[in-house]
């Protein structure tokens, strides 16, 4: 098996990192976590368990400048990592790489025996709280006894797990110099977007409303909007050509950036997948 980690960064997200510490730390092993809270007024989240956890600087105020510092230490750490691991899975902690049921392996399992010479991508999965037919979240059950409905996203198919030392861009979004390649079998998981009245409360957050993210979370309520309203697809029958349309077609202004054509396609994510412990 190969040796893997996985590294996250957040800030005033203690109920996301206990999820991405539960998940990945029972695949993994929560010693081979790698968790950094963007600021000395954090505190360690409960759950962190035998995380490594580590309080920083924090990396900058407004989004953007923010995003580039926050990536580019990331990127330095996953470089220091790969000296003792073969593979970093690095995300944020509201997002969560899965291996499709259906091939009854593990992540660690399926990425030991998947030949990655630098990268590869799952394909990304926005889920937004459809809000005729599901309720507001329960936090104390897992998110797929409760969601089923989401935006494929481009945006989320990111270069999670690297094999070498690269630079990250802003988000994971792309890794510098570098092509990506979406594996057929993988899937990134973002519940960011998973509950209305969490996204509203953050327009009362000031020091989130600061940092020049006003904009970013109107983005983020039109994806509920999109999975409310709009036709919703099988995954399974539309799952391949999403990959296809995101390799072939890039980014205007970056090569290395999975582009969906501005198709916003909604999909009802496969009842296997319910199997998962997110």
């Amino acid at each position: 098996m190969k040796k893997i980690c996985a590294v996250t960064m957040a800030r005033n997200d203690e109920f996301f990192l206990n999820r991405w510490t539960a998940y990945y730390g029972k695949l993994l092993g929560e010693e081979n976590l790698y968790i950094y809270l963007d600021g000395k007024d954090q505190v360690p989240p409960n759950g962190a368990g035998k995380a490594n956890v580590e309080i920083i600087e924090k990396k900058g105020n407004m989004v953007v400048d923010a995003e580039k510092k926050r990536l580019a230490f990331l990127s330095d750490r996953a470089a220091e990592l790969l000296e003792k691991y073969d593979l970093v899975i690095g995300c944020d902690a509201d997002e969560f790489l899965v291996v499709d049921p259906s091939l009854k392996l593990s992540l660690p399992e399926y990425l030991s025996k998947t030949k990655i010479k630098t990268s590869i991508s799952g394909l990304g999965l926005d889920f937004g709280q459809h809000l005729k037919l599901e309720n507001s979240l329960d936090k104390s059950k897992p998110f797929l006894n409760q969601r089923e409905y989401a935006l494929l996203s481009s945006r989320y198919t990111k270069t999670t797990v690297i094999a070498k030392k690269v630079r990250w861009g802003s988000g994971f979004h792309r890794i510098n110099r570098h092509n990506f390649h979406i594996d057929k079998n993988l899937y990134l998981f973002h519940f960011g977007n998973a509950d209305h009245e969490a996204l509203k409360a953050r327009f009362d957050d000031i020091d989130f409303i600061k940092t020049g993210r006003v904009r970013h979370l109107k983005k983020r309520l039109k994806v509920i909007d999109d999975v409310t309203n709009k036709k919703n697809y099988d995954g399974d029958k539309i799952f391949t050509a999403a990959r296809l349309i995101q390799t072939v077609f890039r980014q205007v202004y970056a090569w290395n950036k999975p582009n969906m054509l501005n198709r916003r396609w909604i999909v009802k994510v496969p009842a296997r997948f319910k199997s998962l412990e997110i």
